[in-house]
This record gives C-alpha cells, structure tokens and sequence, in this order.
C-alpha cells in the first residue's frame, strides 16, 4: 500500500492524537475504535490487517501498552515512504498520545502537592479513593463473571475477599498470598 502525506497530513494526525490523548482513560487501548475509524475509515492511511497486527504485535511484545500506538505510527508512515517516513510517523503518534496526557498529569501532580493543605484538594483525594476503588472492584468483578466465577464458586470470592483484608489490614506481602492462592488452585481446592 503507498501513499501520499503533505505536512497538513502528518498535522492533522498528530492533532489527533493529542485529542485522543485526553480521552484514554483507561490507557490508550481504549481509543483504538476511534484510531482505526480514522486511520482505517476515514483516511485510508492503514488497511484492516495492517491496523489488526500493529495492535496483536504490540501486546504480545514485552513492555508498556502503549507501544501500539509506535506501531500504528510506524505503518502509517512506511505506507507514505520508507525508513524516515516510518520513523516520522512513529514520533508523530506516539508525541501526540503522550504530550497531553502526560502534561496534564505532572501539572496536576505538582499543583496538588503544592496545595495538599488545601481543604478542596484533601476533599477531592479522599472523593477520589471511593471511585478508584469502587472501578477496581467492577473491572474485578466483571473479570471473574465473564471467566465463568459466579457467585456459585463461593470459595473462591472468599478467597479474594480474604486476601483484600489481609493486604489492607496487615503487613503481609501480596506475594505470599498470591502463593497461597496458587497452591490452592494447584490442590484443586478452587
């Protein structure tokens, strides 16, 4: 597949990307319909596979999630070039996902670490551990409903129910009871 960037092209997906940036919340995986909408859809830049393995080589890859987002960058521009291309459409998406979101985060970090004596930003952190816990239990639960943990494997919601306190209540290390919890399994008593 060949084709042809101008620089209006290479900025109009970077300004993509620094759009989508503010919306991954959950990690930039949670943008990729709208990635292969544009990309795939819309512009033509990318065919079905090619956006398909970008994303299954990165995730198979060690290390960050992100790395997809090199890789869609990478086959945008080896479609437009070649080698320099490639490497300039891999900095373009991948500075565009990270710059936003990374900025937002430092600035936010350093305004409520200056501030933390503040009544509203104490009220917002301790707002905040409600919801961040109460998303951890729901990705939870919907991990264990959809690999078939309903709540007619009792045993093993009480297990988890059990380490959660020890962990939260104690100084024991998760890694003891992640062995615990493997030994377990490997008895078949869960």
């Amino acid at each position: 597949m060949s084709i042809a960037l101008g620089w209006a092209d290479w900025l109009s997906l970077f300004a993509h990307f620094l759009a989508l940036s503010l919306l991954a919340v959950g990690g930039a995986i949670t943008t990729a319909p709208d990635m292969h909408r544009y990309l795939v859809d819309e512009k033509h830049w990318l065919t079905d596979p090619q956006f398909s393995a970008s994303i299954a080589i990165a995730q198979a890859a060690p290390g960050p999630n992100v790395l997809f987002i090199a890789l869609l960058g990478w086959n945008v521009g080896l479609n437009a070039g070649g080698i320099g291309t490639a490497l300039l459409g891999m900095a373009v998406t991948m500075i565009g996902i990270m710059l936003p979101s990374t900025t937002l985060t430092y600035l936010a970090a350093r305004w409520g670490h200056a501030n933390r004596e503040l009544r509203a930003v104490r009220a917002f952190k301790q707002g905040l551990a409600p919801i961040v816990i109460g998303l951890l239990v729901a990705t939870g639960w919907i991990l264990a409903t959809g690999s078939g943990y309903g709540l007619q494997h009792w045993p093993v919601w009480a297990i988890a129910i059990a380490t959660a306190l020890i962990v939260w209540r104690t100084r024991v290390h998760l890694l003891w009871l992640l062995g615990a919890g493997a030994l377990l399994g490997a008895w078949g008593w869960v």
